[in-house]
């Protein structure tokens, strides 16, 4: 569910005494699930690492669809909180699914394997809370179909959960033909479907290689002493805070009162923009990143989109002088382009971190990343939710007033990350 979703959500169950605190409770019910897959990725990773990415990925899904549904019926705020912290838990899918792209193509392809990986994930984001804003409140929307006495009108945000958790099962379904890559490495499969074991070699020469070989295999097992790993990891783990910070504040602030700095946008408005952004990220990630990335590598347009990004979000505090047409056009063209910096810079440093270790370490490496990933990503709701709360309360204040402060202070982070790409920090993996 959006930010503008949650925003109406905290309304209706009235926790929030005044309209800016909704901000306040509304990013810990964001930051729930994030928690809760802090709590388990790397275990899922390990796990994914032991007995295969598909049942990970299995498990994840059916999570999706159990709780999201709960989620959907929740009737009290604690109830939000917990569905959504449980779902998070047994949500540990996304770092087995980043390994199964690497594995699954040649290393001339692996970049656009990790890229439709961030697109899907991309899209989610976007297409997601797209639906939340369609859908949510369909007895006040549309009316003519479904009546405030009916199912719907009692448990108002049911719907979008419902289509959502709808789509999971179609992609469970999907899952039976997904094939299992680990430990496609020890293997090679022949022409006529026999498997051949590759076997030790057995001469002197070959027998020192070997050996020097699993010297330096041991020498990386310790994932946390792999400094090109842990290096992308953390400035990974910095472009998500600020990534979901920004997601969760743009919904809000486009659904709140001009008079508090907002756009006055409905949730309706909110997944039109979303839902276009989607569309456009879709077309970018399969058709021009994987020819940016070749011509300028992943660190480098990391850096540009970083670079621009700053600029970008500068001018969003500025949109509410605007209004009509020009507020719709300057809107979807600004979410836009964020959106596809943000996407450029994530998938980059997947990139790194999957060449920075073997097939054997994937799914563990990918479990560190995301439970990093997923505590800033905790931190982020919240604290975006504080901070918009706080930025409202301030709209006549003398430096950087309202909205302005809140987008300031992403362009912080944006400029830490920024510079956390550069040496001595961020150490490439060898090829």
């Amino acid at each position: 569910m959006c930010g503008s979703s949650r925003f109406v959500l905290i309304r209706d169950l009235h926790i929030a005494k005044r309209e800016e605190d909704i901000g306040f409770y509304a990013g810990f019910v964001g930051a729930s699930f994030m928690f809760g897959r802090a709590l388990t990725s790397a275990f899922c990773g390990l796990v994914a690492d032991r007995y295969g990415r598909k049942p990970v990925i299995v498990i994840g899904i059916c999570a999706v669809v159990i709780f999201n549904t709960l989620f959907g019926l929740s009737t009290t705020y604690w109830m939000a909180i917990t569905t959504r912290l449980v779902l998070g838990s047994f949500n540990g899918l996304l770092g087995p699914i980043k390994a199964y792209s690497i594995e699954v193509c040649r290393a001339e392809h692996q970049a656009l394997g990790l890229s439709i990986v961030s697109t899907a994930w991309g899209i989610g984001l976007i297409i997601g809370p797209a639906i939340g804003g369609f859908f949510a409140q369909p007895a006040e929307k549309y009316p003519d179909i479904f009546s405030q006495d009916s199912f719907f009108g009692r448990f108002p945000y049911f719907l979008p959960c419902f289509c959502i958790s709808l789509f999971a099962v179609g992609v469970l379904i999907l899952c039976i033909w997904l094939p299992e890559t680990l430990h496609m490495h020890n293997v090679n499969k022949m022409q006529d479907g026999t498997i051949e074991t590759l076997e030790a070699p057995s001469h002197g020469s070959d027998l020192k290689e070997n050996a020097n070989e699993s010297e330096e295999r041991a020498t990386t097992e310790n994932l946390f002493k792999n400094w090109p790993l842990m290096s992308s990891i953390i400035v990974y783990c910095v472009f998500s805070l600020h990534d979901m910070a920004y997601t969760e504040i743009f919904s809000l602030w486009a659904v709140s009162d001009k008079s508090y700095g907002g756009l006055s946008f409905s949730s309706q408005d909110v997944g039109e923009v979303l839902a276009i952004s989607g569309f456009s990220l879709l077309v970018y990630q399969l058709f021009l990143y994987p020819s940016l990335v070749k011509f300028l590598g992943p660190i480098i347009s990391a850096r540009v989109a970083s670079v621009l990004s700053i600029p970008l979000l500068a001018a969003f505090p500025f949109m509410t002088q605007l209004s009509g047409l020009r507020l719709s056009l300057i809107t979807n063209c600004a979410s836009l382009l964020k959106n596809i910096l943000c996407v450029t810079i994530i998938t980059g440093l997947f990139i790194l971190q999957n060449n920075a270790v073997p097939q054997h370490q994937r799914g563990a490496a990918n479990g560190i990343a995301m439970t990093g990933m997923s505590l800033f990503k905790a931190a982020a709701p919240a604290g975006g939710g504080i901070l918009f709360s706080w930025a409202q309360k301030r709209q006549y204040a003398s430096f950087l007033p309202g909205d302005q402060m809140v987008f300031f202070i992403l362009n912080v982070v944006e400029f830490i990350g920024l510079l956390m790409t550069f040496k001595p920090f961020l150490a490439v993996p060898n090829k």
